[in-house]
């Protein structure tokens, strides 16, 4: 399996957005957009002591939720490292009153838990003077950085570059930036965001990836013109990827299920944010969030990890993987049964769906949930069946149905 097909098959990530601008907790661009919290950074810088940062217990909450990979900010964009620099600049996590390497115990917990490690890490900087006054020696600057991510910290699955869109009309130097991680890291992913303008874009020959920020997940054909990519979607629980307290619209469990499965849909990977407070916890949110997809990704992780995109065609509401000698039928919008007082929605006793091109007689189909037979009728390679609505008392928002055929 080569590296593209190795990170397809990891399905579901976790994002960590995590800095100094944490204790500020107006989100990731706080030094940039309000001129307080500019003014107040290098308080920040020097009172930087995440004592309840507890790696231990985030890879744990990640893997029971159904991660497979993390993304870490090893630098953000106001150039503050969470590793040692060793020399680079005193701007790091070592030069802090916490004065302990953050990446290296992010890899000793994921390598514990048998996550894959990946490192962000921007490519602009709002606080080191070259970026401004001396792009290549910026440049260098930013591999040698890079490099002792390469390495210090042993295989790692991969980086997430982001700030490439802050300039346009400069040279990033990118091939010797990528080329130098094949040399140390020849199986690590490497992505460069395309930002939120120009999600998608296929970009650089070293390039793995088409990623999409805060979803509209889209392939416009490129995907595989020339060598194969993967797609990667990053969202967030509310509106910033870094901690905010007075940012309180979270998405709902819904729309997560809903995202998590578009993605699947697509073969494209789904890579969830969490926002540590200023003092490393992980805020009640996001920790009910992550629990109830594991709830989720328990009941199906059979086929949603390991299951192939089928040739069987389903409606927009349905989508099909294939494996084990059986197919599974993801639906949406399945109904919820109760009497009209206690439930929400029109109640209806099922949904029909039509399945095209399927390769067999079909013997069985039935929740996996609850294991309840679906009314089915087949004629040659066209199935249609009822999705029965959930049982008062659950909803699973995506609900699926395994098909058996006939030996």
């Amino acid at each position: 399996m080569d590296r593209v097909q190795r990170f397809e098959s990891l399905r579901f990530g976790m994002f960590i957005h995590f800095g100094l601008y944490s204790q500020a907790s107006e989100g990731e661009w706080a030094f940039h957009e309000n001129t307080r919290v500019h003014a107040e950074y290098e308080k920040l810088f020097h009172s930087f002591n995440p004592v309840n940062l507890d790696f231990d217990f985030i890879v744990k909450m990640a893997k029971n939720a159904g991660c497979r990979y993390i993304v870490l900010t090893a630098r953000h964009h106001d150039g503050f490292s969470l590793y040692d620099t060793r020399g680079l600049n005193d701007y790091d996590v070592m030069h802090t009153p916490y004065g302990k390497d953050i990446v290296k115990a992010f890899v000793a917990a994921c390598r514990k838990y048998d996550i894959l490690p990946f490192f962000y890490h921007t490519t602009l900087d709002w606080q080191n003077p070259d970026f401004q006054n001396d792009f290549p020696r910026y440049q260098q600057y930013l591999r040698d950085s890079v490099k002792i991510l390469c390495t210090e910290y042993g295989e790692v699955g991969g980086f997430w570059f982001d700030g490439n869109w802050s300039g346009n009309d400069v040279d990033w130097e990118e091939d010797a930036l990528y080329s130098m991680i094949r040399r140390y890291q020849p199986d690590a992913i490497i992505t460069n965001n395309s930002g939120l303008d120009a999600r998608g874009a296929r970009g650089n020959k070293y390039l793995d990836t088409m990623t999409f920020e805060q979803g509209h997940l889209q392939d416009d054909g490129t995907r595989d013109k020339g060598r194969h990519l993967a797609l990667e979607t990053c969202q967030t629980m509310n509106h910033h990827w870094g901690a905010s307290h007075l940012d309180l619209d979270y998405h709902p469990m819904r729309f997560f299920i809903e995202e998590l499965n578009e993605c699947r849909r697509n073969n494209a990977n789904y890579l969830l944010n969490i926002e540590p407070e200023g003092d490393g916890s992980i805020p009640l949110m996001c920790q009910a969030v992550l629990h109830e997809l594991g709830t989720w990704m328990n009941m199906y992780k059979e086929t949603f990890y390991e299951g192939t995109i089928s040739s069987i065609i389903g409606d927009s509401d349905t989508y099909v993987l294939d494996g084990n000698g059986c197919s599974d039928i993801y639906c949406r919008h399945v109904k919820q049964l109760g009497v009209e007082h206690v439930v929400e929605e029109e109640t209806s006793k099922d949904n029909l769906h039509v399945l095209k091109n399927v390769p067999h007689k079909v013997k069985r189909i039935f929740w996996i949930d609850n294991d309840e037979d679906l009314p089915f009728h087949q004629e040659g390679t066209t199935v249609s069946f009822h999705a029965l609505g959930f049982p008062y008392g659950r909803n699973l928002v995506v609900r699926a149905a395994r098909m058996l055929y006939e030996e």
